[in-house]
């Protein structure tokens, strides 16, 4: 089937324009079709100002066997925006006194020579200096030898045997290194300090209680009603295939969960705007350090017509699961893209849509 003929079969709109700003909606609503087609984007986008939905569409299929449409309701994995909720309990801990971003994490996992004097800040911002787990250097290593930290059932211990034992790559704090490792490593402090295992954390302190009925961790055992099939476009062909079969919970609290747009908005309200974390905690998770790199999202600013725009983003990529959590902060403006393949660059497409914002609010 022509991508056309999906994109005018299985276009979703809803536009629920503020009264005071419909030509600045129906400006962005124009964009973001034209860009959707252009690019051949399959997945939802939602933006979102002060908790108030304002524009949400979906675009394309959520299974191509079966021509299956996307609609907002339906779940994405989400890859590395797992880190931002793996951050947020970290931080509430840090609020409640049972963790110390600045402690070395021997108070919390004993011991280690090679990696006691690690700080749990500079696992959050992949300064630890733990040896890179992820050593596949190209597509084409990928599609010849599959991924093998990800294709066998590995339990969190096993996952530390692989990565946190062994002479550290950098001294702590000197080098951004972006590494899933890190996080392998605060899902075991974590549990260790609490009892209770990520998931657990994740449905008691965020999936409850922000209503986030879409939101969870994926396991390979567990049907899951509404989730997209994903597809990766190799750059050689061009030809859309299945993503190389994976156990998505061996990416653990790196990259393992999924969710909605929809649901990812309300998290973003509830991180940004409310107090789920303190205002200090707020402030540790949005400074960044190396590479513009905060605790579990990157941190940076823009100029548009004379003017400074602050951004908080947390994107997230594995083949063709895409998502991305942008937040434009001193506007309190939300722009969550989430995809299920990677034919449409997420990162451009969040940039743009913010720049279009700001130019149509003028």
């Amino acid at each position: 089937m022509a991508w056309r003929s999906i994109l005018a079969g299985f276009m979703v709109a809803v536009a629920l324009p503020l009264s005071a700003a419909s030509a600045q909606t129906d400006s962005v609503s124009a964009y973001i079709r034209e860009h959707a087609q252009e690019t051949q984007f399959s997945g939802t986008v939602l933006i979102s100002q002060e908790g108030r939905t304002i524009h949400e569409e979906s675009f394309g299929v959520a299974e191509r066997a079966f021509g299956a449409p996307i609609t907002h309701d339906t779940r994405f994995p989400v890859a590395s925006i797992t880190k931002l909720f793996t951050s947020a309990l970290v931080l509430q801990l840090v609020d409640q006194g049972r963790l110390e971003l600045d402690a070395p994490i021997s108070a919390y996992i004993g011991e280690d020579v090679s990696i006691g004097g690690v700080t749990l800040r500079q696992l959050l911002n992949h300064t630890s200096g733990l040896p890179q787990f992820d050593n596949i250097g190209s597509l084409d290593e990928a599609f010849g030898r599959g991924l093998p930290n990800y294709q066998r059932p590995m339990t969190l211990e096993e996952t530390l045997a692989l990565c946190c034992t062994g002479p550290l790559a950098h001294p702590p704090g000197t080098v951004f290194d972006y590494n899933n490792a890190d996080y392998f490593l605060v899902e075991e402090i974590l549990r260790r300090v609490t009892g209770r295992s990520f998931e657990e954390l994740l449905q008691e302190r965020f999936i409850v209680p922000l209503n986030l009925n879409d939101t969870g961790v994926l396991t390979w055992n567990a049907v899951n009603p509404g989730l997209a099939s994903t597809y990766f476009d190799r750059p050689d062909t061009h030809v859309f295939q299945r993503d190389m079969p994976v156990y998505w919970e061996n990416w653990r609290a790196a990259g393992a969960m999924y969710s909605t747009a929809r649901d990812l908005a309300h998290f973003a309200e509830a991180l940004f705007d409310s107090p789920l974390l303190s205002a200090r905690r707020r402030r540790d998770l949005l400074t960044p350090a190396l590479d513009e790199y905060g605790l579990g999202l990157w941190v940076y600013s823009f100029q548009r017509h004379g003017r400074t725009y602050h951004v908080a983003k947390r994107p997230g990529s594995i083949m063709g699961a895409n998502a991305v959590l942008y937040r434009l902060l001193d506007q309190n403006v939300s722009i969550i893209l989430v995809a299920n393949t990677n034919r449409s660059d997420l990162d451009v497409f969040a940039q743009r849509l913010a720049e279009h914002w700001i130019d149509a609010s003028r």
